[in-house]
Order: C-alpha cells, then structure tokens, then sequence
C-alpha cells in the first residue's frame, strides 16, 4: 500500500494550519524560529515574542514561564469560525468537501484557555484570537474514529482570517462579558447572556477573574458570584 502523504503530520510540530498562520500574520522584519534562552520562538517583531498555538494552549506553560517576566509575548490562537470538511483518499486525492453547519464563535476559546489562565494579568502578556474559516481534512482508517465512521483528522489548512481581537489588558478581557449582566452575576447567567453551556461560561469566569477583569462577590446558595473588578 502507497506510504500516505499525511503520515509525517502527526510527527511535525507545525502542520500547515500553523505554518499557514505565521506566514500570514509574519510583517517584513520579523525574524522566524528565533532561539530565544535556549526556547524556539515562531516570529520575533521588536522586543515582543509571538507564539503561534492552533491548539493545546497549555503546552506553552513553560515557555511563558521562562520568558514572560523579560519579554512582552503575544500568543497568537485561531478561532474557526467557518469549517469545511474534506475528505481524501489515501493518497491524498480530494473526494469531496461540504460546509460543516457548526459555526465557531469567540468564547469557544474559554475550552482550552484555561490552561494559561495565571498569565493573563501579566503586563508582558498579550493573547490575540483570530477568527478563521478553514479545511479539515480527513481520510478514512477502518476501525478507527467511531464517531466518524473511520474518517480520521490527519491535518487543518487556512482558508481566509475573517477577524482578530487582541486581549491585553483587564478591561479587554471585561469587555467579552454580556452587558445585560447584572452588577452581581453567576456563571449561570454569563450563560443566558451570552448563549452558551454552563460549563463554557465557569471556564470563562475562571479566566475573567484570573486575568483581574471579575472579582468573587460572595455566593448565592451554591452558586459563586461575581463583579467586574471596578479598577
């Protein structure tokens, strides 16, 4: 059987989704895969650090550990707002590709920012969320996914970067919060607001009031409150 094309994917650390993305978002006079104390760093602009992360933002712990307190870093992570779903055959030939009807939105992000959460009151620290349409390509493995029939991952290309926020500061991050809320408010209510679970909207008040946007404000029953933080 014909070696497949995607096979060295899971073994790179940059697949195209991420290389696609630090082309795009790389400006002339930025250095590319710069040894920073003994770190690899995606693009270097400045004095500031970018790292480009398509998923597992906790993976960069460590390096936001050893770097931040010296250098100003801006994480750089896609939101896919718009997905279409490709299917290949061994060999990598395209044998169809149909809009996925999920629409990816802002607080999806929540899912796997709570694995940097302690960063974000950091004054070196910048996070910049970019909304993308993208390709999801996968081919068939029997026996595997069972979900999908089979139909296994195997890489994400950039189609388009549609939009972009940047969350730097308390007050940006404040800012994703409903502004029906109330002046005290739960995590059930950041839910209604916004329309998502209950469980996305905790991951979201835990990041909020790690990054000093949310103040605890007492319970009501079980229940945890919050205020935006008035400084």
């Amino acid at each position: 059987m014909t070696a497949s094309p995607f096979r060295h994917i899971a073994t790179m650390n940059e697949g195209p989704l991420h290389a696609a993305l630090k082309a795009w978002y790389a400006l002339p006079g930025d250095r590319e895969e710069v040894p920073v104390e003994g770190r690899q760093i995606d693009l270097v602009r400045g004095q500031t650090l970018i790292e480009i992360q398509t998923k597992s933002l906790g993976a960069l712990r460590q390096k936001l550990e050893g770097l931040l307190d010296s250098h100003p870093i801006r994480v750089v992570h896609p939101v896919t707002a718009q997905k279409w779903v490709v299917r290949v055959d061994e060999n990598g030939v395209q044998l169809g590709r149909r809009k996925s009807p999920t629409k990816g939105r802002l607080e999806d992000a929540f899912a796997e920012l709570v694995g940097l959460p302690h960063f974000f009151a950091h004054p070196n620290f910048s996070l910049e969320l970019v909304f993308i349409t993208e390709d999801e390509v996968r081919r068939h493995e029997a026996g595997r996914v069972w979900r999908r029939k089979g139909w296994v991952i195997v890489e994400r290309r950039l189609v388009d970067v549609v939009a972009s926020r940047i969350m730097h500061t308390a007050r940006d991050w404040a800012a994703l919060l409903p502004t029906t809320l109330p002046a005290s408010f739960t995590t059930a209510d950041v839910a209604t607001g916004l329309g998502i679970t209950r469980d996305l909207a905790q991951k979201m008040a835990y990041c909020l009031r790690e990054s000093g946007a949310v103040v605890d404000d007492g319970k009501a029953g079980r229940a945890r409150r919050y205020r935006v933080a008035t400084s």
